[in-house]
């Protein structure tokens, strides 16, 4: 629980952690400690790690951070659940004879009640924020369809009820979809964690209806319609922070399948380093964006993290002196200072249209959410020849590929060797877990993989180990929590233009960027794997080994 509002208002501002004119305009935008916090985060003047450090030193403890040290199964056990949730604590470790325990409500703590759970070991108190205590109470839970069951057989508000248990349990394992489909005996409910799809739990079909009506209702949809498909969103906050959720509902043979996507915090607050890029991407891509104009192009199929690398930029470049546009199908991601404009069919909200009437709004910056078509991707030329920073996604498979489609769909070579600046492909594998992470030898990473041993051997020496996961509480037992992604970068150079202005093919433009020192994907996959960061199987899972030995 979070003191009230001018308890943390004196803390930040007197610790300068925010300005006397910041907190008063999250006390206007809201009179609760929940909304004054997540006015704070949304306009990015704080983050998670800052507030539970200011509120850890006004209670003159060390913080916890439970995102670097996650709560385990085996932790959480240390102390009954009813103790546990009465004061609000948790086990976090135990060393040189101290019990290291959380809490987000220290004067509620009874020492007397914990000590006994620890005998011979002194308690030391730690402050970690209320949303991480309510994320490791989550480990106490029973399986969701024992949950549901539940609350069948106890509540008045069954369908409330239940979509809440989803939801919350959807952010624990930190989903970034949840899935309702319904079959002729029951309707499965399925998380999509780190781009991999998860049983979650069955919800018998009787109870379906008014826990879709419940969605609906929430998401702005007609609950008098059956036999089409809609679109809505809501939002729910827990713990000060608000997670939008964007759903999406379409009619099939067994009933209405829905599929809710999870925008939270944990993908907002991502910045170039939290995606993948390493140090010398990182230089490349803040120098082309540091520039007033030319286009910026990230590529790769649907799913494979453009929008999110795009955003992570934008981030670096929301200063209060550049005015940031964007037009989008839909706007996924809310952020502070930047005009977002979502596509509308059935207004005559194209994305060619929009971004004309962008272009005349005064921007710096326009991020086209994708490029579709031929007078799109005129006009976004256009836009980024006449003094403007323009970013936008595109499908193609490879960073070589985007350029000759390019050409295909009607743009000049010569508008495009002046605007496009850099080609960014890129595919999503899933990290490690920390927690589990253990070292193997390359001989048994490539045991059952179906490829040619030695267009991988040569890229390691004779006795190199490689990195998998075991499988714990933490990782759900699956060896895999979050993911990264694999990059390819081309670069526009003066040479690159001259082959451009030629009408090239994509071997032509590929050649080229590995000349100039471009790397593969596969070859920055090969540095994540070497590096701990991913296994050889997911690599080889989203993209191909090279034909000959690189």
């Amino acid at each position: 629980m979070y003191p009230d509002v001018q308890t943390i208002k004196t803390i930040l501002v007197k610790e300068n952690y925010i300005s006397e004119a910041d907190s008063k305009a999250a006390e206007t935008a809201s009179h609760d400690s929940a909304g004054y916090i997540d006015f704070l985060m949304r306009q990015q003047l704080l983050n998670k790690t800052l507030l539970g450090q200011a509120l850890a030193e006004s209670y003159k403890m060390p913080f916890a951070d439970l995102t670097i040290n996650p709560i385990t199964k085996e932790l959480i056990a240390k102390i009954p659940e009813d103790i546990a949730r009465a004061q609000r604590v948790v086990f976090v470790k135990a060393s040189d004879k101290i019990a290291a325990i959380a809490t987000d409500n220290p004067a509620g703590v009874k020492l007397k009640d914990i000590e006994k759970h620890f005998p011979g070991q002194k308690i030391r108190l730690a402050y970690t924020l209320p949303e991480y205590i309510e994320a490791s109470f989550r480990l106490y839970a029973k399986p969701l369809a024992t949950r549901f069951s539940q609350i069948i057989e106890n509540s008045e508000r069954v369908a409330p009820e239940i979509v809440d248990e989803i939801i919350k349990d959807a952010l624990t394992y930190r989903a970034s979809d949840i899935h309702f489909e319904p079959q002729l005996d029951g309707v499965n409910v399925r998380f999509r964690v780190d781009g991999t799809l998860r049983e979650a739990g069955a919800l018998p079909k009787e109870y379906y209806e008014n826990v879709l009506n419940r969605i609906k209702v929430e998401s702005g949809m007609r609950i008098d319609e059956h036999l089409t498909a809609q679109d809505g969103a809501l939002q729910r906050m827990d713990g000060g922070i608000t997670t939008d959720l964007r759903v999406s509902l379409i009619p099939t043979v067994n009933g209405e399948k829905v599929v809710m996507r999870l925008l939270g915090s944990y993908v907002q607050s991502y910045d170039l380093a939290d995606i993948g890029l390493d140090k010398v991407h990182r230089d490349l891509i803040e120098t082309y964006a540091a520039k007033p104009f030319g286009m910026i192009l990230t590529v790769g199929p649907t799913g494979s993290g453009k929008t999110t690398t795009l955003y992570a930029l934008l981030k670096l470049l929301n200063k209060p002196n550049v005015n940031i546009t964007t037009i989008e199908d839909p706007v996924e991601y809310k952020m502070a200072n930047v005009n977002q404009v979502q596509i509308r069919e059935a207004s005559n909200m194209t994305f060619a249209k929009g971004l004309r009437s962008i272009v005349r709004q005064d921007p710096d910056i326009i991020l086209v959410g994708e490029i579709r078509d031929g007078e799109t991707a005129e006009i976004s030329v256009n836009a980024a020849l006449t003094g403007h920073l323009l970013l936008s996604t595109f499908h193609s498979n490879d960073a070589a590929t985007a350029i000759p489609r390019l050409v295909d769909m009607g743009i000049e070579p010569f508008l495009l060797a002046s605007t496009l600046q850099v080609v960014i492909a890129q595919r999503l594998v899933r990290k490690i877990c920390s927690s589990c992470r253990y070292s193997i030898p390359l001989a048994q990473a490539l045991t059952g993989l179906k490829v040619d041993t030695k267009m991988i051997t040569h890229y390691f020496n004779d006795k190199a180990t490689v990195y998998a996961g075991k499988g714990c509480d933490v990782c759900n037992n699956t060896g895999f929590a979050g993911r990264s992604a694999l990059f390819q970068f081309i670069e526009v150079t003066a040479e690159m233009q001259e082959l451009i202005l030629k009408s090239p093919s994509t071997q032509e433009i590929e050649a080229l960027a590995h000349k100039q020192g471009s790397v593969s994907m596969f070859d920055d996959g090969i540095i994540k794997i070497k590096a701990g960061v991913t296994t050889l199987a997911e690599v080889l899972r989203v993209v191909e080994p090279p034909k000959k030995k690189a």
